[in-house]
């Protein structure tokens, strides 16, 4: 094949919103994306905790912000990262001993690490409400 016949059939763009990931590759990029949430989190964590131990008032203020609902789905959504992240981890683990390497077993282990960490956030999400 000739080098213009290659240039002539590469596309002329990537278009991000037509590509298929397959499962294993779709876990991975939620692995990192729960890693950076779980990452940058401690931040908020950290200063709700602050404001809740200065005062009585800070406390209640804590309390109320706790209680709305935006505020629910964000702990829910740190619940699914933490969750997520270490149920892949543990996967990943189990693919650096070489098993579960195979196609089939990666898939399957992606979708248990899928329902899991799920199940965990449903789990919570009842409780929390």
């Amino acid at each position: 094949m000739s080098n213009a016949a290659i240039k002539k059939s590469r596309p002329v763009y990537l278009n991000l919103t037509q590509i298929r990931l397959p499962l294993p590759g779709v876990v991975s990029i939620l692995h990192r994306v729960s890693g950076a949430l779980l990452f940058l989190a401690p931040i908020w964590l950290l200063f709700l905790l602050d404001r809740a131990l200065a005062s009585p008032e800070g406390y209640e203020a804590a309390q109320r912000y706790l209680a709305m609902i935006p505020t629910k789905l964000a702990m829910l959504l740190l619940v699914w990262a933490f969750a997520h992240h270490f149920c892949a981890g543990i996967r990943y683990l189990l693919l650096d001993l070489h098993l579960g390497i195979d196609l089939p077993a990666a898939r399957r282990s992606s979708v248990i690490v899928l329902v899991i960490s799920l199940l965990i956030t449903l789990f919570v999400g009842v409780k929390l409400w």
